[in-house]
């Protein structure tokens, strides 16, 4: 059953083509954080995501959750490294099973031991595909024990999908990693997306408006930018909400 946010990420879809999504670490962000947000939401960005690999306390989460909510009217889904990505106090939860990992902790393991958590938090769950590719050493592909996908596996990457799709997952999330050093290449965006029928979310390594635009072009449902959010802030978010808008 789809749920209020999921509902709006998907009419956000339809009516723009693509979506921009904020991802915030909760490690990365301090005082700055509530003007941050109150400018994506004047920008245009359609949710808020919360998370980090390397995530260890829930209190931190917490603290960043409520204020993100105390700051925008934005919906807060958690983007979890584990059970201790879980908070009470978010809208939804990016229900993630990573694909290509070599861990059974991060196909179903955790998966299994948070599912009680969501459902007592009242969390609203989205299901994802989640894929690490390319071959850039991040810190999701280390954490993450992740079996790399080159950018010329094209078909492996579109196979992955499909099985995600066919499992009953509601989106799909291609994911360079963190500070990735190239962005998932538009030719497997391309082939991926048009083989699949469920929303395609593309983030890693996205730096620039031309980044962006080239990715929704090639059939991106969602861009998820986070360390040029860090580095840069809400101005180059901005910039790259208006290519998204040329696409």
């Amino acid at each position: 059953m789809t749920g209020p946010v999921e509902s709006a990420l998907i009419d956000g879809i339809r009516e723009k083509g693509c979506i921009h999504l904020a991802l915030i670490d909760p490690e990365k962000f301090a005082n700055t954080l509530p003007g941050i947000v109150t400018d994506l939401e004047d920008h245009g960005t359609t949710a808020i995501m919360i998370g980090g690999s390397t995530l260890r306390s829930s209190a931190q989460l917490d603290r960043t959750v409520k204020t993100i909510r105390d700051s925008c009217s934005l919906p807060t889904i958690l983007f979890p490294n584990g059970p201790v990505g879980i908070s009470r106090f978010a809208h939804a939860i990016f229900f993630m099973s990573l694909l290509n990992s070599s861990s059974t902790r991060y196909l179903i393991e955790s998966q299994v031991i948070g599912a009680s958590v969501v459902r007592r938090f009242n969390l609203e769950p989205i299901p994802v595909g989640y894929m690490v590719v390319g071959q850039s050493e991040t810190a999701v592909s280390a954490v993450g024990r992740a079996k790399h996908i080159p950018f010329s596996e094209v078909d492996l990457a579109t196979d992955y999908a499909l099985a995600a799709q066919y499992l009953g997952m509601r989106f799909v999330y291609l994911e360079a990693g963190s500070g990735a050093e190239h962005m998932v290449e538009p030719r497997m965006v391309s082939r991926v997306s048009e083989r699949i029928n469920v929303p395609l979310i593309v983030g890693g390594g996205i730096r620039t408006p031309s980044q962006a635009e080239r990715l929704a072009k090639a059939g991106a449902s969602a861009i998820v930018t986070g360390t040029v959010l860090e580095q840069e802030g809400p101005g180059r978010v901005k910039q790259i909400l208006a290519a998204l808008k040329r696409a």
